[in-house]
């Protein structure tokens, strides 16, 4: 008996009312404070969007590992908008509480793309693999996601520069390979944010396991 797939038409719902939230932001203030976060939001619903894409069936098995890989690559941008807190900051005339909320809303939308996205992918592998493959390869997956939140937020990089700029990228990680005691708050906060995520997606599936019962 095949499973129904899980209702996602709420995570649009979201996504339009912030939307909406910084629209009025824009219209209200006339600037156009905001727009950064709706790229932010695009750049975490490709993750989603390329998780979906697993679900088909390829006839040539590199294809299928070549849509994991460019989604295993957005994947960080999901999260990332958590560090948009950075931005916070009172801007009169609108009320503090407000630009809390729209942070708050976005960074909420992000989690759950990413979260949702690393599902459909955990379903996916255990398609193909054994169930302790795909538990190692989704911590794996959370760590390399955390550093990448770290490397877009403090390096400046973009999903995009492991094609504009591989040899930057990879300058940088030699450097923080090489000298880790130099590198301590890449260490930092690639552990922390790992240890945030996975708690966050491990309380988020027992949620669902749950309401099961």
């Amino acid at each position: 008996m095949k499973t129904k797939k899980p209702d996602q038409s709420f995570i649009y719902i979201s996504l339009g009312l912030i939307l909406l939230m910084i629209a009025a932001r824009m219209v209200y203030t006339r600037e156009p404070y905001g727009l950064y976060l709706i790229w932010n939001l695009f750049l975490a619903w490709l993750p989603f969007a390329f998780s979906l894409l697993l679900n088909k069936k390829y006839r040539r098995q590199w294809i299928y590992y070549f849509v994991l890989g460019i989604w295993l690559l957005f994947f960080p941008n999901a999260p990332y908008i958590i560090t948009d807190f950075f931005h916070l900051e009172y801007r009169s005339p609108v009320p503090y509480w407000y630009d809390l909320l729209l942070l708050f809303w976005a960074s909420w939308n992000g989690l759950m793309l990413g979260f949702i996205s690393l599902m459909n992918v955990e379903h996916s592998l255990l398609t193909r693999f054994s169930g302790k493959v795909v538990n190692t390869t989704i911590y794996i997956f959370i760590a390399l996601c955390a550093f990448g939140i770290y490397a877009g937020r403090y390096l400046r990089w973009n999903s995009w520069d492991i094609v504009a700029n591989p040899r930057g990228m990879i300058s940088d990680v030699k450097f923080i390979a090489l000298y880790p005691a130099d590198n301590l708050r890449t260490w930092g906060v690639t552990f922390f944010f790992s240890l945030l995520l996975i708690v966050c997606y491990k309380t988020l599936k027992s949620l669902r396991q749950f309401s099961r019962i």
